[in-house]
């Protein structure tokens, strides 16, 4: 492998140790020391370091490892090559912060009535973690491995299939833990999937705006001049009138918005203007790829 095709790959493989680092810290910082719990193979996990004491970090190794190799073989080596690397560092940041905690140089958080504060901060922690592990095309393994093979085996959609999972997982932590922490456990999880959604979708919100104007090459100009930013033309017939006219297409900053709007109104006051959110914008002005 040359140099540049090997810091392309380190730049994916970095950002997926990270986000298992931040993952394996909320589960043993938040999760395990108030007794909360997770779906999927990390709440097997789990259960069993509740029931038998068993460290969380060999189970995952060990329960993840199985399935890797099958979605290996069924899926093949380009959907998954990622994903082993999800399996390998979740497991050795697991043991890193076991090791950690059992010497003394991390003191897990813990709480005796104050479960809420738990149960948000772990959903932040564990949402960050897998959000960028998501962001950079990897999984942490076990569920997403079976869910992507009862997709093509059997058509079934991934999320009805983790949610399956997921359901029997905790309806079975019921027999472990008070009906009181799977309710919190719920809280967790539902600020976990918000933060996974706002990370994949991209922290800059942009906005996108659709401009209906008899005046529409005036004002394409004008932005052009005015924002700097690219606009397209987009040709289109009024439904009533059916005469030809064009709609400018323009993406611009959430700060340039009351600016693009005041420009067009100056341009067509009786322009029809479409504001849409855009969650994540690469390219020139913006984000890089």
């Amino acid at each position: 492998m040359n140099s540049s095709k090997l810091f392309a790959v380190s730049k994916t493989v970095a950002p997926i140790m990270l986000g298992t680092a931040v993952y394996a810290f909320g589960l043993l910082y938040f999760i395990i020391p108030n007794q909360l719990m997770e779906g999927g193979v990390t709440g097997i996990t789990l259960l069993l370091n509740y029931a038998f004491s068993i460290p969380i970090f060999l189970t995952t190794l060990l329960l993840n490892l199985p399935l890797f190799l099958l979605g290996w073989k069924i899926l093949g080596a380009r959907q998954i090559a990622y994903t082993g690397v999800g399996i390998g560092s979740l497991s050795l940041f697991l043991w890193i912060f076991e090791r950690m905690i059992a010497a003394g140089w991390i003191v897990p958080f813990t709480t005796e009535h104050d479960f809420i504060l738990a149960s948000l901060y772990a959903g932040v922690t564990l949402g960050a973690g897998l959000g960028i592990v998501f962001r950079f095309g990897g999984t942490t393994g076990g569920v997403d491995i079976v869910a992507r093979i009862c997709g093509r085996s059997f058509g079934w959609s991934m999320g009805q299939v983790i949610l399956a999972i997921d359901i029997l997982i905790i309806g079975v932590s019921l027999f472990y833990i008070p009906r009181e922490k799977i309710l919190y456990t719920l809280v967790a999880v539902f600020i976990s999937s918000r933060i996974i959604d706002f990370i994949q979708e991209g922290a800059y919100a942009a906005k996108a705006f659709t401009i209906i104007s008899d005046e529409a090459p005036k004002i394409a100009d004008l932005i052009g001049e005015e924002l700097e930013r690219g606009v397209t033309l987009i040709p289109a017939i009024g439904a009533y009138s059916k005469q030809s006219k064009y709609m400018v297409y323009c993406v611009v900053s959430r700060q340039e918005i009351r600016r693009l709007s005041l420009l067009v109104k100056s341009v067509d006051p009786r322009a029809f203007i479409i504001i849409n959110d855009v969650h994540d914008v690469q390219g020139e002005g913006f984000r890089e790829s």
